[in-house]
């Protein structure tokens, strides 16, 4: 079994969303042969809790316009250190970049097979501020 078409859906456009607010390293796993409550992962992680609840907000404003998603559960938004949105299909996972390296949740999904993302996604990191092709 592999990730359902809707949650290859959510999976790129929450991914493009992370992106478009820069957030870090953004990879997305297909856990449907692992785990029975979602079909896949989505991890980003950000410099500073006000990047964090950016990103949050930029994912959750294009799921509803672009899919007509609503997070079924919200955690750790107060802290803003990470940030679970459920959406039953696919559950994404925005954290400090300090929190990313310390739980280290590729680990624990190595075994599972990354989904493929657009190029754009992780583009902004191949771009310095202020170099000539801006």
């Amino acid at each position: 079994m592999t990730a359902s078409e809707r949650a290859a859906q959510l999976v790129r456009i929450a991914a493009e969303a992370a992106g478009d607010k820069l957030a870090d390293d953004i990879l997305a796993y297909d856990v449907s042969e692992q785990l029975v409550i979602t079909d896949a992962f989505v991890l980003c992680s950000a410099p500073s809790d006000r990047q964090v609840r950016a990103i949050v907000d930029e994912i959750e404003k294009r799921l509803r316009e672009e899919a007509g998603a609503k997070p079924v559960r919200r955690e750790g938004e107060r802290e803003g250190r990470w940030v679970l949105l459920d959406y039953v299909d696919i559950i994404v996972h925005i954290q400090h970049e300090e929190d990313r390296m310390y739980y280290a949740l590729e680990r624990l999904w190595k075994d599972c097979p990354l989904m493929e993302l657009p190029e754009s996604v992780n583009s902004h990191r191949d771009r310095a501020v202020g170099s000539p092709s801006e």
